[in-house]
This record gives structure tokens, sequence and C-alpha cells, in this order.
């Protein structure tokens, strides 16, 4: 079987990747148990399963060779593959056991993930694992499943996941159409065509690095968010009604995406005010990921993401306030579009060649704090219920990378009637983060109160 060659951002997630700084996401379910040993069964289950998916058995290899096929030029050229690269092979050696682990009981699910999350997954095996967390109530237990971006980014994640959940209605994915064939030598006549591609996607480039050097100038942010690294990794996790969120953008307008950022902002202003930190002119730069694949092409591998980029108004002391300029920045980067502007600098690894991305990953990962402050990313669910070994999925907080120089990142998903806000933080930068998760709902609470009033 031919390995599968990484695409560029996905070398990208591969190459700044460290120690301390590792490139996994996560999502932590919590399920209601039938009996004590439910935990147990579940982990059979995943173990079992996880056998049979072959998107699990894919290892990440790196490939040496002479040039890139990748750029968009020398792709109309076709010279031969990349160097510096890596690929996506299946696993000879694949052993499930590896994958999914027990542990003890728990009183603390989100004590024990924010440990296991700090822990970077093995680069010579599958790059996932499933953490099975008992609960010491009898009555739940836990799964943290890890995923690196390289192998998934949320959508490609959210498939491998449900392949080892109880069997449930899926969307077919797309099939993809066939390349056509080609000879060992260009197409004279496409040449023109192609020139112009890649003369507009230099273009492109240029003005998305003009804007991130742009953004990174004029901004005033909060060292709160920003800290030396330490490697430590925190988790909490808040619940919101989605009835409520709805009541809030029926009064205001907007979509439901701008009352959830709108909420980030006003929690973080809350968690700030209560460490006793001034939050006057505070308008941390917030990377909000777009996903460019719809959800029924999500099996195809490979990272399909843009972003928008937005000043948080955590400096405005009114709600209402905060969200109109949640609205009106979102409606902006909208009208701009995914592949342009500050936030799709992701796009900018399809215009670096393999090589590029090894050598320069550490230095990327360096500048991610030069570009912004917090990560806010949303990780869409199916609206059925999930279940495993029978059990019913009640809560499922999403987890995002933390890149170098960060300490906060957070991931929101809808599940059912609930929106489930997942945070990760540096642990020693951020060691109240609970109190950011407590701050989450009272600014629903106040929200809807202004919103009725």
């Amino acid at each position: 079987m031919t390995p599968d060659l990484l695409a560029p951002l996905d070398l990208a997630f591969w190459n700044i990747e460290s120690a301390d700084h590792p490139m996994h996401l996560g999502a932590l379910g919590v399920f209601s148990a039938h009996s004590p040993t439910a935990g147990a069964h579940a982990a059979d289950l995943l173990a079992a399963r996880a056998a049979g998916v072959p998107g699990l058995r894919m290892r990440i290899r790196d490939v040496w060779r002479p040039l890139d096929l990748r750029l968009p030029l020398v792709q109309a050229l076709r010279p031969p593959l990349g160097f510096g690269g890596a690929a996506r092979e299946p696993d000879p050696g694949f052993d499930p056991l590896n994958h999914v682990r027990l542990h003890a009981p728990a009183t603390d699910f989100h004590a024990e993930a924010g440990r296991l999350m700090q822990r970077p997954l093995q680069r010579n095996r599958p790059p996932w694992e499933a953490h099975v967390l008992p609960g010491e109530d009898g009555v739940s237990f836990a799964v943290l499943f890890k995923f690196h971006h390289a192998l998934a980014d949320g959508l490609r994640a959210l498939t491998l996941a449900a392949a080892v959940l109880d069997p449930m209605d899926m969307p077919t994915p797309r099939p993809r159409p066939a390349a056509p064939a080609r000879g060992p030598l260009p197409d004279v006549r496409k040449l023109p065509e192609a020139l112009r591609g890649a003369l507009s996607d230099v273009g492109r480039a240029l003005d998305i690095g003009t804007s991130v050097a742009r953004s990174s100038l004029a901004t005033r942010s909060t060292p709160a968010l920003t800290a030396e690294p330490t490697g430590t990794r925190r988790t909490a996790g808040a619940v919101v009604d989605i009835d409520d969120v709805h009541l809030v953008r029926k009064a205001v307008g907007g979509t439901v995406n701008d009352v959830l950022i709108a909420v980030v902002a006003g929690a973080l202003r809350r968690w700030l005010d209560g460490r006793g930190e001034g939050t006057d002119g505070i308008a941390p730069r917030a990377l909000i990921p777009v996903s460019r694949r719809r959800p029924r092409t999500a099996h195809p591998q490979g990272n399909r993401l843009s972003g928008y980029l937005m000043e948080l108004p955590v400096g405005d002391a009114d709600p209402l306030r905060r969200l109109a300029a949640v609205r009106a920045a979102m409606d902006r980067n909208k009208d701009a579009g995914p592949n342009r502007g500050a936030g799709a600098v992701a796009l900018l690894a399809d215009h670096v060649p393999a090589l590029g991305h090894r050598l320069g990953g550490p230095l990327v990962a360096q500048a991610a704090r030069l570009w912004f402050d917090i990560l806010v990313t949303s990780v869409p669910l199916p609206g059925i219920g999930l279940r495993l070994g029978g059990h019913p999925l009640t809560e499922v907080y999403p987890f995002a990378p933390l890149a170098r120089g960060q300490s906060l990142a957070v991931a929101v998903s809808t599940y059912r009637s609930q929106v489930h806000y997942g945070l990760v933080a540096d642990a020693k930068a951020v060691p109240d983060l609970n109190r950011l998760a407590r701050a989450v709902t009272e600014e629903v609470e106040t929200l809807i109160t202004v919103c009725g009033s």
C-alpha cells in the first residue's frame, strides 16, 4: 500500500510539536453507568472495535524524497515527490491494547483528564489514545479520547471516535473523484493556467502574511493568557442550556456562535476581575478556526482549516455591547471570507515546502503567541444520542491543543440540548481554571437577565 503523504497543514502540526507542547486534541465524554463494571466493559469494547477501524491503525512516518509535489506550480510540472515530509501508513504491529487504557476509579474526571492531556502521544505508533476512567460513584464513567492534529481535525476525530462507539447512523462520506491519469511529462496546454493559479496563490499568501504582521502590532493583550511554557495541563468544563443561548440570540440577533464567543469574552472579564487584574483596554486576539470541509467529506484524511481572527471585547463592561462587538467582528470576517486575512494563516502551510515545515516548525511554534492570544473553536457533534456498551453519553467536553506561550484554549460543542465548554490550560499559569468555568455559566445568566429586562 502506497503511503499517504501528509497534507501541508498536517505536516505543520506534526513538526511544531514538542514534549512540552503536544499537538493533540481531545474530548472527555461522560457516560451513565448501569453497573460498577461498566468502565471495564467499555475499555474491552473500545479495544475490540479499534482493531477493525482502518483510520486508527495509521502511523505517521518520515519520508525523504527530492522535491515537493504539493506546491501548485510544482504539481503542474509533476516532479518527483517531496522531501522532508511525512506520510500515513498502516502500522503492521498495531495493537489496540497499547492505545486503550483502563484506569483506577476517579473522583474528578477533569483532574485526571488534565494529567493525561499533558502527556504527548507516542510518535512511533498510531497517534491516538482512549483512556477509560471509571467513576468512584459506580454510576458513571468517562472516556478521554486523544487524537494528534496531524492524524485528524475535529470532524475526522469525530468520525474515528464514532467508529468505536455503539453503531449509529452517520452521514455517508462522498466518494472522492478519481484523479485523471497523467503521463510522465506535464500537459503544456495547462501550464498558463497553472502559472496563473500559482501567481494567485502567491498573492494570497502575501496578503495573509501582511495581515498577520499587522495584527501582531496594535492590540493590547493580557499576561494572564500568555505565559512561559511549563508542559503542565489542567482541564475544566461548563455546561449551558442551548435554549438559553437561543433566547439571547433571538433577543439581540446574530448567530448562536456569536453568542457563544461573546460568553467567552464576558467570562474572561469576570475571571480577570476576580484575579484583581485590570481589564480596561484589554482585547485579546482570538483565533476562531473555520473548517473548509463539509461534514459529508469528513472521511478523507488531512486537515481542512482556515480561521478568523478577532479582538475579544473583554475591556467593555456592558454585556450587550460585548455581544454586538463580537457580532460585528464576525460579520466582517465572514464578508472577507476564510481565505483572506490574518486568521487564514493556516493556509500559508500550503505554500511551504515539506523541508520548510521540518526546519521551520520550532520557529512557527514560538511565533504563535505573537499572532493570537487564545484559541476559541467549535467542534460539531451529531444531534442523536451516543452510547458505549449501551451506556448513554451525557456530557462531552472538547479540548483544543494549547500553543506554545499560551495559557488557555477554549473549545465548544453542542450535544443534544446542552452546550459544553471544554477549557484546557497550563496548570501552573492557570491554577484557578474552575473559576473561569463558573464564569461561563454566570455570563450566560447575566445575558439572559439583561435581554429580558
